[in-house]
Protein backbone atom coordinates (compact mmCIF):
# COMPACT_ATOMS: atom_id res chain seq x y z
CA UNK A 1 0.00 0.00 0.00
CA UNK A 2 2.71 2.05 0.79
CA UNK A 3 3.70 2.07 -3.36
CA UNK A 4 -0.01 2.43 -3.96
CA UNK A 5 0.29 5.92 -1.43
CA UNK A 6 3.18 7.34 -2.77
CA UNK A 7 1.87 7.52 -6.26
CA UNK A 8 -0.47 9.30 -5.00
CA UNK A 9 1.57 11.46 -3.52
CA UNK A 10 3.40 12.21 -6.82
CA UNK A 11 0.23 12.65 -8.62
CA UNK A 12 -0.86 15.24 -6.54
CA UNK A 13 2.47 16.80 -6.28
CA UNK A 14 2.32 17.32 -10.08
CA UNK A 15 -1.01 18.94 -9.66
CA UNK A 16 -0.15 21.25 -7.20
CA UNK A 17 3.14 22.34 -8.64
CA UNK A 18 1.52 22.95 -11.90
CA UNK A 19 -0.76 25.17 -9.10
CA UNK A 20 2.34 26.88 -7.73
CA UNK A 21 4.02 28.22 -10.94
CA UNK A 22 0.51 30.27 -11.16
CA UNK A 23 0.85 31.74 -7.96
CA UNK A 24 4.62 31.88 -8.02
CA UNK A 25 4.47 34.08 -11.15
CA UNK A 26 1.52 36.09 -10.62
CA UNK A 27 1.45 36.68 -7.38
CA UNK A 28 4.42 39.31 -7.12
CA UNK A 29 2.91 40.71 -10.03
CA UNK A 30 -0.49 41.02 -8.02
CA UNK A 31 -2.19 39.22 -10.61
CA UNK A 32 -5.13 37.00 -10.02
CA UNK A 33 -4.52 33.40 -9.59
CA UNK A 34 -7.84 32.55 -11.41
CA UNK A 35 -8.08 34.77 -14.23
CA UNK A 36 -7.08 34.92 -16.97
CA UNK A 37 -7.17 31.29 -17.58
CA UNK A 38 -3.88 29.85 -17.83
CA UNK A 39 -2.72 30.85 -21.94
CA UNK A 40 0.32 31.38 -24.00
CA UNK A 41 2.19 34.63 -23.01
CA UNK A 42 3.36 35.31 -26.71
CA UNK A 43 -0.07 34.30 -28.60
CA UNK A 44 -2.36 34.67 -26.06
CA UNK A 45 -3.84 31.63 -26.78
CA UNK A 46 -5.87 29.93 -24.13
CA UNK A 47 -4.26 26.77 -23.04
CA UNK A 48 -6.53 23.87 -23.46
CA UNK A 49 -6.69 20.71 -20.87
CA UNK A 50 -3.92 18.51 -23.29
CA UNK A 51 -1.82 21.74 -22.90
CA UNK A 52 -1.60 21.30 -18.80
CA UNK A 53 -0.88 17.98 -18.37
CA UNK A 54 1.73 18.73 -15.51
CA UNK A 55 5.11 17.52 -17.27
CA UNK A 56 3.92 15.47 -19.86
CA UNK A 57 2.82 18.54 -21.55
CA UNK A 58 6.10 19.81 -21.85
CA UNK A 59 7.41 16.53 -23.36
CA UNK A 60 4.72 16.12 -25.31
CA UNK A 61 5.14 19.52 -27.14
CA UNK A 62 8.81 19.47 -26.59
CA UNK A 63 9.12 22.30 -25.08
CA UNK A 64 7.10 24.43 -26.98
CA UNK A 65 3.81 26.44 -27.71
CA UNK A 66 1.23 24.40 -29.76
CA UNK A 67 0.20 27.56 -32.05
CA UNK A 68 3.22 30.00 -32.38
CA UNK A 69 6.03 27.39 -31.73
CA UNK A 70 7.40 29.96 -28.80
CA UNK A 71 9.36 27.67 -26.02
CA UNK A 72 8.38 27.08 -22.91
CA UNK A 73 10.32 27.83 -20.08
CA UNK A 74 11.81 25.01 -18.24
CA UNK A 75 10.86 26.19 -14.94
CA UNK A 76 7.49 24.98 -15.37
CA UNK A 77 8.24 20.91 -15.97
CA UNK A 78 10.89 21.48 -13.16
CA UNK A 79 8.61 22.48 -10.49
CA UNK A 80 6.38 20.47 -11.59
CA UNK A 81 8.24 17.66 -11.38
CA UNK A 82 10.64 18.71 -8.06
CA UNK A 83 6.97 19.03 -5.91
CA UNK A 84 5.84 15.62 -6.86
CA UNK A 85 9.15 14.14 -5.81
CA UNK A 86 8.73 16.55 -2.57
CA UNK A 87 5.21 15.19 -1.33
CA UNK A 88 6.43 11.48 -2.29
CA UNK A 89 9.37 12.42 0.10
CA UNK A 90 7.69 14.05 2.78
CA UNK A 91 4.94 11.74 2.52
CA UNK A 92 7.18 8.54 3.00
CA UNK A 93 8.95 10.32 5.73
CA UNK A 94 6.33 11.35 7.73
CA UNK A 95 3.18 8.87 6.71
CA UNK A 96 -0.31 9.46 7.76
CA UNK A 97 0.98 11.60 10.85
CA UNK A 98 -0.23 14.90 11.70
CA UNK A 99 3.05 16.35 10.87
CA UNK A 100 2.44 15.43 7.78
CA UNK A 101 -0.12 18.47 6.84
CA UNK A 102 2.99 20.81 8.00
CA UNK A 103 5.30 19.27 5.28
CA UNK A 104 3.33 19.40 2.91
CA UNK A 105 2.81 23.21 3.31
CA UNK A 106 6.08 23.74 3.76
CA UNK A 107 7.58 22.47 0.86
CA UNK A 108 4.56 24.10 -1.19
CA UNK A 109 5.39 27.36 0.31
CA UNK A 110 9.31 26.57 -0.59
CA UNK A 111 8.05 25.74 -4.42
CA UNK A 112 5.84 28.60 -4.91
CA UNK A 113 9.07 31.23 -3.34
CA UNK A 114 11.66 29.27 -5.35
CA UNK A 115 9.54 30.16 -8.63
CA UNK A 116 8.73 33.79 -7.60
CA UNK A 117 12.82 34.07 -6.75
CA UNK A 118 13.76 33.02 -9.94
CA UNK A 119 11.66 34.58 -11.86
CA UNK A 120 11.38 38.38 -10.26
CA UNK A 121 14.17 37.78 -7.93
CA UNK A 122 11.70 38.22 -4.92
CA UNK A 123 9.76 36.41 -2.51
CA UNK A 124 6.58 38.48 -2.02
CA UNK A 125 4.88 38.44 1.73
CA UNK A 126 1.68 37.69 -0.07
CA UNK A 127 2.99 34.21 0.21
CA UNK A 128 4.95 34.10 3.25
CA UNK A 129 2.82 35.66 5.52
CA UNK A 130 -0.64 33.20 5.44
CA UNK A 131 1.85 30.31 5.18
CA UNK A 132 3.59 31.87 8.24
CA UNK A 133 0.10 32.48 9.77
CA UNK A 134 -0.54 28.58 9.63
CA UNK A 135 2.47 26.60 10.44
CA UNK A 136 2.47 28.93 13.84
CA UNK A 137 -0.45 27.76 14.67
CA UNK A 138 -0.11 24.01 13.29
CA UNK A 139 3.40 24.18 15.19
CA UNK A 140 1.43 24.64 18.38
CA UNK A 141 -1.08 21.52 17.40
CA UNK A 142 2.13 19.73 16.30
CA UNK A 143 5.06 20.89 18.93
CA UNK A 144 8.16 20.52 18.25
CA UNK A 145 10.50 19.34 21.34
CA UNK A 146 11.05 21.20 23.50
CA UNK A 147 7.58 23.23 22.09
CA UNK A 148 9.28 26.42 22.59
CA UNK A 149 12.03 25.89 20.00
CA UNK A 150 10.12 26.61 16.98
CA UNK A 151 9.50 29.92 18.77
CA UNK A 152 13.55 30.49 19.49
CA UNK A 153 14.18 29.11 16.05
CA UNK A 154 11.79 31.52 14.16
CA UNK A 155 13.41 34.28 16.31
CA UNK A 156 17.11 33.33 15.45
CA UNK A 157 16.30 33.11 12.05
CA UNK A 158 15.07 36.02 11.14
CA UNK A 159 17.71 37.77 13.70
CA UNK A 160 20.23 36.21 12.29
CA UNK A 161 19.39 36.92 8.63
CA UNK A 162 18.72 40.41 9.38
CA UNK A 163 22.09 41.19 11.19
CA UNK A 164 23.70 39.76 7.76
CA UNK A 165 21.29 42.32 5.83
CA UNK A 166 22.53 45.00 8.47
CA UNK A 167 26.16 44.66 7.99
CA UNK A 168 25.92 43.65 4.26
CA UNK A 169 24.27 47.05 3.82
CA UNK A 170 21.35 44.95 1.48
CA UNK A 171 23.14 42.25 0.91
CA UNK A 172 20.58 40.02 2.23
CA UNK A 173 16.72 40.98 1.10
CA UNK A 174 13.42 41.43 2.80
CA UNK A 175 11.89 38.21 1.80
CA UNK A 176 14.93 36.14 2.68
CA UNK A 177 14.48 37.29 6.31
CA UNK A 178 11.22 36.67 6.63
CA UNK A 179 11.52 33.43 5.23
CA UNK A 180 13.47 31.94 7.76
CA UNK A 181 11.62 33.42 10.19
CA UNK A 182 9.04 30.93 8.89
CA UNK A 183 11.66 27.66 8.37
CA UNK A 184 12.62 28.68 12.23
CA UNK A 185 8.96 27.74 13.16
CA UNK A 186 9.06 24.30 11.21
CA UNK A 187 12.99 23.34 11.84
CA UNK A 188 13.83 24.87 15.09
CA UNK A 189 17.04 26.31 16.21
CA UNK A 190 19.23 23.93 15.20
CA UNK A 191 18.05 23.26 12.21
CA UNK A 192 17.72 26.98 11.30
CA UNK A 193 20.76 27.56 11.70
CA UNK A 194 22.06 24.19 9.85
CA UNK A 195 19.60 25.50 6.94
CA UNK A 196 21.52 28.86 6.81
CA UNK A 197 25.02 27.46 6.76
CA UNK A 198 24.02 24.50 3.94
CA UNK A 199 21.96 27.66 2.16
CA UNK A 200 25.15 29.93 2.23
CA UNK A 201 27.31 26.61 0.77
CA UNK A 202 24.69 26.21 -1.83
CA UNK A 203 24.28 29.47 -2.82
CA UNK A 204 27.97 29.93 -2.92
CA UNK A 205 27.83 27.11 -5.42
CA UNK A 206 25.05 27.93 -7.72
CA UNK A 207 26.49 31.61 -7.84
CA UNK A 208 29.85 30.80 -9.07
CA UNK A 209 28.43 28.53 -11.38
CA UNK A 210 25.86 30.95 -12.66
CA UNK A 211 28.57 33.98 -13.09
CA UNK A 212 30.82 31.75 -14.85
CA UNK A 213 28.48 30.67 -17.80
CA UNK A 214 26.96 33.92 -18.09
CA UNK A 215 30.38 35.73 -17.91
CA UNK A 216 28.96 38.08 -15.39
CA UNK A 217 30.75 40.18 -12.53
CA UNK A 218 30.34 39.05 -8.65
CA UNK A 219 28.02 41.92 -7.74
CA UNK A 220 25.83 40.97 -10.28
CA UNK A 221 22.24 39.65 -8.19
CA UNK A 222 21.55 36.09 -8.26
CA UNK A 223 18.51 34.97 -6.29
CA UNK A 224 19.04 33.12 -2.84
CA UNK A 225 15.63 31.81 -2.18
CA UNK A 226 16.38 28.66 -4.55
CA UNK A 227 19.25 27.78 -2.24
CA UNK A 228 17.13 28.08 0.87
CA UNK A 229 14.57 26.24 -0.29
CA UNK A 230 16.94 23.41 -1.11
CA UNK A 231 18.52 23.64 1.93
CA UNK A 232 15.59 23.26 3.90
CA UNK A 233 14.01 20.60 2.53
CA UNK A 234 17.33 19.10 2.80
CA UNK A 235 17.25 19.75 6.72
CA UNK A 236 13.69 19.03 6.89
CA UNK A 237 14.16 15.22 5.77
CA UNK A 238 17.54 14.46 7.13
CA UNK A 239 18.51 17.41 9.71
CA UNK A 240 17.67 15.53 12.44
CA UNK A 241 20.16 12.40 11.90
CA UNK A 242 23.14 15.02 10.30
CA UNK A 243 23.10 16.60 13.77
CA UNK A 244 22.72 13.55 16.00
CA UNK A 245 25.73 12.13 13.50
CA UNK A 246 27.90 15.62 14.39
CA UNK A 247 26.79 15.48 18.16
CA UNK A 248 28.33 12.47 18.68
CA UNK A 249 31.40 13.12 16.85
CA UNK A 250 31.81 16.24 19.30
CA UNK A 251 30.57 14.43 22.57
Amino acid sequence: MIAVYSVFASVFGLVFGSFYNVVGLRVPKNESIAYPPSHCTNCDRRLTALDLVPVFSYLFLRGKCRSCGTPIHWVYPLMEAITAVLFTAVFLKFSFTPELIIGLLFVSMLVIITVSDIAYMLIPDKVLLPFASVLLVLRFIVPLDPWWDSLVGALVGFSVLLLIATISRGGMGGGDIKLFFVIGLVLGTAGTLLTLFLASFIGAIVGIFILRIRKQGRKTPIPFGPSIALAAVLVYLWGEQWIGWYVSLVM
